[in-house]
């Protein structure tokens, strides 16, 4: 099992960390700026929280403790990339939230993966009583493991949240459309999902814009956030299609565009907007009725101009 390239907190690093993320570097993954302790199951800081590591179905997982928990034990499930661009994550923590990751590698959701994240949700939920509906965070392509698993797990997901998300495979990594494409982690890709060549690939139905329908169905709200200068997963391969065919099917989605912005950097300057949303699909009571009382409503689309990303 390969292990995932955390980055350290600043943007350059966290640039770095995604995009030599593909298999080739193997290292453990990184908690905050301090030395590893000696015994590696020993709960350690994460950004000043404590963070409890893991070992689920032979896979590194971890999850991050919030100070003052949320009643219900609400939870965010990061699905890749883990501490690359983490503001969203600290200010959940601040608000209530855990925090936790399950290290599958490289592997684009494939079935074999979505299998660990099948052992790692009946875990959390049961033996550490975190809620039983997550905010399933994908980043980059880690958008692929949050639609995959949310796909055919529709009553164990509370909401989606969406930063650059992958959401075609054609687009990310196999560079079919305008996008740059990863000719390498293409390759990977056809493999992991069993294919015997890049026809077989081209022609899957499993992308994230082909699996809306059951997601919509089961009232699932959807955010994301993406640069409208993105030539790595252009928003137009990928986000558009989504939204268009989710809000087609009545689902709820919103959307924030920063203008001007690539693929990097992840995330937005003003947490606010991504905090409320998961707060109120996946919080309970008073602090979910709050975040709702304020939260973008279906159907917003939010232009960010440069300087305010």
């Amino acid at each position: 099992m390969l292990s995932v390239i955390a980055a350290s907190t600043n943007a350059s690093a966290a640039l770095f960390a995604e995009k030599i993320y593909s298999g080739r570097l193997q290292h453990s993954p990184v908690i905050s700026d301090q030395s590893a302790p000696a015994d590696p199951n020993a709960p350690q800081d994460y950004h000043g929280y404590v963070l409890h590591p893991l070992l689920i179905d032979s896979c590194k997982g971890l999850i991050v403790e919030p100070k003052k928990p949320l009643p219900g034990r609400p939870w965010v499930w990061r699905t890749m990339f883990w501490d690359a661009f983490p503001a969203a994550d600290i200010a959940l923590l601040q608000a209530g939230f855990h925090v936790a990751f399950l290290d599958v590698g490289n592997t684009f959701g494939c079935p074999e993966a979505m299998k660990h994240f099948d052992v790692f949700y009946a875990a959390v939920t049961k033996q550490y009583s975190l809620s039983a509906k997550p905010a399933l965070e994908g980043l980059s392509r880690g958008g692929l493991y949050a639609y995959r698993w949310a796909y055919v797990n529709t009553d164990k997901v509370g909401c989606i949240y969406g930063d650059a998300p992958v959401c075609d495979m054609k687009s990310w990594p196999g560079g079919k459309g305008t996008g740059t494409g990863s000719p390498d982690d293409w390759k990977e890709a056809i493999k992991l999902y069993g294919f015997t060549d890049e026809q077989q690939m081209i022609d899957f139905k499993g992308n994230p814009i082909d699996i809306l329908a059951p997601i919509a169905a089961a009232h699932i709200p959807i955010l994301h956030v993406c640069g409208d200068a993105d030539t790595a997963v252009p928003e137009s391969e990928n986000t558009d299609i989504v939204r268009r065919r989710y809000m087609a099917l009545g689902g709820h989605f919103v959307l924030i565009v920063k203008q001007g912005c690539e693929h990097h950097p992840h995330g937005l300057k003003d947490q606010t907007p991504i905090v409320n949303f998961i707060t109120a699909y996946c919080a309970h009571g008073k602090a979910a009725r709050k975040a709702s009382s304020v939260v973008l409503k279906a159907g917003t689309v939010t232009e960010l101009a440069p300087g305010q990303w």
